[in-house]
């Protein structure tokens, strides 16, 4: 049984950089997330591909242990097509084809709804509300989602929130959400929803846990080779529940650490296309950056 589940996309993308072109490369949220997630704790993917999609990839996931019998296959897979410039904070979209997305049933094998960890990745909020459902008795949910949800379906978001134990949304969609430019009101105004917690992505400068009675500043990591940002955010995600879920401790002390897991496995991520450089990544090397995010928050 997986003890922790994420819901989301799988993909096949075209990425440009400065530093590279790629086509067809894997992609999407459950993809990061989960193999971000699988370094610390047993995963498996709601989601839904293509009949097209390659063999390899699904060898990927697989031999990483992430279990997929949570993935619907039918019909082509999503595709993203995108472009950084020098500024990699913000990928621009060129081209996007749904496909068998849009029939994406969000429905939890059996073997899922026992579930502890549960991350609902960037997908539309009326399926994540259908996960939340089906779930039997969660530890933490914890939940991510992107501007084009905010605009179009605004309320279904509203509703999730208020059923998350955690919020993840970067400082472009905080301040959009909740109408405001001071991360601290808008973390405030998140808390006032529900959630126990609220984390405020901001790219390469780190991220801003709110709690009732706490704030804590995580850093960024000062990276010498950056090729690629895309799926940073998930990697980030993954990584933190993945620890969450390892340590069986969803304390704020914990949750902490968590952040720092989830920001070293992130910064990895942006240092090659798709998961090629997670693919070579181990544990020493992720505790080696632990100690250095560490050491750039000590005085």
């Amino acid at each position: 049984m997986a003890k922790t589940i994420i819901i989301g996309s799988i993909g096949l993308d075209d990425v440009k950089t400065p530093f590279g072109d790629m086509k067809a490369i894997l992609g999407g949220s459950a993809v990061y997330a989960s193999y971000a997630s699988s370094f610390f704790t047993n995963v498996g993917i709601v989601s839904i591909a293509g009949e097209d999609f390659p063999e390899e990839y699904k060898n990927l996931l697989t031999n990483k242990n992430i279990d997929m019998s949570g993935i619907e296959f039918k019909g082509k897979t999503f595709r993203w097509s995108g472009e950084y410039e020098y500024d990699m904070n913000e990928a621009k979209t060129l081209n996007t084809e749904l496909n068998s997305i849009t029939e994406f049933s969000a429905n939890l094998p059996e073997s899922y709804k026992n579930a502890e960890y549960i991350l609902l990745g960037n997908i539309d909020p009326e399926l994540q509300l259908k996960v939340i459902e089906q779930l039997s008795q969660p530890k933490l949910i914890a939940m991510d989602t992107m501007n084009f949800w905010i605009e179009s379906k605004k309320e279904h978001l509203i509703e999730v929130i208020k059923k998350v134990d955690l919020l993840l949304i970067n400082d472009g969609e905080a301040r959009l959400l909740f109408e405001t430019v001071n991360l601290l009101d808008a973390g405030n105004k998140a808390l006032n929803l529900g959630p126990k917690y609220v984390i405020i992505k901001k790219g390469e400068h780190g991220a801003l846990l709110f709690t009732q009675t706490t704030h804590f500043s995580a850093p960024g990591y000062p990276l010498e080779v950056l090729k690629d940002p895309t799926g940073c955010g998930d990697s980030f995600a993954g990584g933190l529940i993945g620890w969450l879920a390892k340590t069986d401790d969803i304390s704020e002390p914990n949750l902490r650490k968590a952040i720092i897991y989830g920001s070293t496995i992130a910064s990895f991520n942006a240092e090659d296309f798709s998961l090629e450089r997670q693919k070579t990544l181990n544990m020493e090397e992720i505790n080696k950056r632990f100690q250095e995010f560490e050491k750039m928050r000590e005085f």
